[in-house]
This record gives C-alpha cells, sequence and structure tokens, in this order.
C-alpha cells in the first residue's frame, strides 16, 4: 500500500512539473513572439531605399547600365508581411549589388567610382548578414538602410562628377602632357650590357 501511495505521490508531482514546463515554455514562446513582432514592425518601417536616380547624370546610366538599373529596381520592391520575406529580398539585393562591378560603362570605370560601388556592395552584404542573424539586431539593420541611401547617394553624385569633369575641354598641350607622364610608355630605364674588349 506504501508503494501506491509513493507511485501515486510521484506522477502528480510528476505531472506538476510537466505542466509547470509546458507553462514555462509557452510563456517563452509568447515573448519570442512579441520580440519578432517589434523586430519585424522596426524594420518594416524602416525599409525604405532611394531606388530613384537622384541626378541627370544618374537617369542616363541608368539606361545603358543595366545593372545598377535591376539593383535599383530590386531595391524598390519592399516585402511585406513576414521577416522571411525581408531576408529573402535581403539575399536579392545582395546578389544584384554584386553585379554592380560587371559591365560598368567605360566612361565610369574610374578607381573613385569603383571605390563607391565597393562600398555600396559592403553595406548591402552587411545588411544580408544582420537580417539573417537568428536573433536580428533591428537597430543595427535600421542604420545600415541609412547607410546604403547615403553610399548610393554619394555613388550618383561621383557618377555626377565624373561626366561633368569629362565636360572640361584640354588646354592646348595638355594631353602630350599626359602622355609624356604615362609611366607605361616610357623607355626602360635599364643599362645596355656592354662588354669592354681588351685589345693586347
Amino acid at each position: 500500500m506504501k508503494h501506491i501511495v509513493a507511485c501515486f505521490l510521484g506522477l502528480v508531482l510528476l505531472l506538476f512539473s510537466c505542466q509547470d514546463k509546458n507553462e514555462k515554455r509557452i510563456a517563452e514562446n509568447k515573448k519570442e513572439m512579441a520580440r519578432k513582432e517589434i523586430i519585424f514592425s522596426t524594420i518594416e518601417k524602416a525599409w525604405i531605399f532611394y531606388d530613384e536616380p537622384i541626378n541627370e547624370t544618374a537617369e542616363e546610366t541608368v539606361k545603358n547600365w543595366n545593372e545598377l538599373r535591376l539593383f535599383l529596381a530590386e531595391l524598390s520592391k519592399k516585402p511585406k508581411k513576414t521577416i522571411g520575406a525581408f531576408q529573402q529580398k535581403a539575399k536579392a539585393i545582395s546578389k544584384a549589388a554584386m553585379n554592380l562591378n560587371t559591365n560598368i560603362p567605360l566612361q565610369f570605370d574610374k578607381p573613385q567610382i569603383k571605390s563607391r560601388i565597393a562600398v555600396v556592395i559592403t553595406k548591402v552584404r552587411m545588411l544580408d548578414l544582420y537580417i539573417n542573424l537568428d536573433r536580428i539586431p533591428s537597430e543595427k539593420v535600421v542604420q545600415l538602410i541609412g547607410e546604403i541611401n547615403r553610399e548610393l547617394a554619394t555613388l550618383q553624385r561621383e557618377m555626377d562628377k565624373t561626366v561633368e569633369k569629362s565636360k572640361i575641354p584640354l588646354e592646348e598641350g595638355e594631353a602630350d602632357l599626359k602622355r609624356m607622364l604615362d609611366s607605361t610608355r616610357a623607355i626602360p630605364n635599364t643599362i645596355p650590357n656592354t662588354e669592354t674588349i681588351i685589345i693586347e
């Protein structure tokens, strides 16, 4: 009889402890859902990219530079409903950003433009990384969206500056001077091999 009572008490304690664990798990799940909802609403409010060209040069370039046009088009499509949709969109934007390095128009194939593109790519890839973490740092994602917008504007201003510089006419003799300063055209600075011949 004592064994039956002890087993019964043990069973009752086991049921109560299981029920207590279930309540804790349910409470933790509710907290996690609330946290994810806050993160989603924060990111959803901040997900605004400058997807339109900011100057005439950028407008003209978008017509001819397919990769830039696709990148801006990808930025213009805002995901909805779930954080998973934002994660998928970040991957798509990252892929489009990586393509910016291909087929750069000859006019913009310059170190200053390439460095601006590299910064945009870095910021976009960081956004993709942060938004795909298990615990998404929403404040960092929001900050990166602002930084991406700033870098896009800087890239477009640099493109405009490059176009404006190309419109400045060269002064007389400037083209010759540039050719003379070109190190790839210089005569190599080597001493020819001269052997001294001794006559006896």
